[in-house]
């Protein structure tokens, strides 16, 4: 930096992401997962539900947190509106935005499981590159829950008016109309929204749950 007579008067230098993480130390936890698994009585993971606008992503993820939770479950839902509503407000909806996006809720989903609990991630999340990535940040417990239902069921539906506004040319880059979704090709579990009512999908997710993350697993999971 130069005063107004051009004379050198500090400088600093800029660290980017690489050399900042250089100067990282992980440190391990007092807490292991197995010890979190014994103490709260299921296991820990992380349920990802991937649909387009409409779907039922949300409504089930509620639904499937009030169950679980009044089964004693340690759960917590992200949802995508509440989410871009704090840690990720300073994103837009462009391909490296939601890049971003998915990646910052991978890495808060990976440390609550981390710290024992059930997380319901509902998020469109299209790209089937930006799901891998996420499943690579929060390991073997990471689970693809396809919300599935066709863009004409979803455009009737339009809970939020959104499809309206897209076809209007109010919303730019809106998946299923201006901007493509991938479907998942080998999900984990897939839940037809346009074949099930909403207490049947919910039926299905608590049995998947119960199956993988419930007392029986977990403590078997932990010898």
């Amino acid at each position: 930096m130069r005063d107004l007579d051009h004379r050198v008067v500090g400088g600093y230098v800029v660290q980017g992401p690489a050399e900042a993480s250089r100067n990282l130390t992980a440190i391990a936890h007092a807490v292991g997962g197995e010890e979190r698994a014994r103490a709260y009585g299921h296991g820990a993971g992380v349920l990802w539900l991937t649909g387009l606008s409409g779907s039922g992503k949300s409504t089930l993820a509620m639904a499937l947190e009030r169950q679980l939770f009044d089964r004693g479950y340690g759960v917590y839902v992200l949802d995508g509106d509440n989410v871009r509503g704090g840690l990720c407000r300073d994103l837009g909806f462009s391909a490296a935005d939601r890049a971003e996006n998915i990646r910052r809720v991978a890495e808060t989903a990976r440390l609550f499981a981390d710290a024992g609990f059930v997380v319901i991630s509902a998020f469109i999340s299209p790209s089937r590159e930006d799901r891998q990535r996420a499943r690579e940040i929060v390991g073997p417990g990471f689970h693809e829950i396809h919300v599935k239902a066709g863009l004409e069921v979803c455009e009737a539906r339009d809970p939020k008016g959104l499809y309206a506004k897209a076809r209007a040319g109010e919303i730019a880059s809106f998946t299923g109309i201006s901007a493509p979704y991938e479907e998942p090709q080998a999900p984990d579990l897939t839940v037809d929204t346009a074949a099930l009512s909403i207490p049947q999908g919910l039926a299905l997710l608590t049995r998947y749950v119960e199956d993988r993350f419930g007392r029986e697993a977990a403590l078997g999971a932990t010898g």
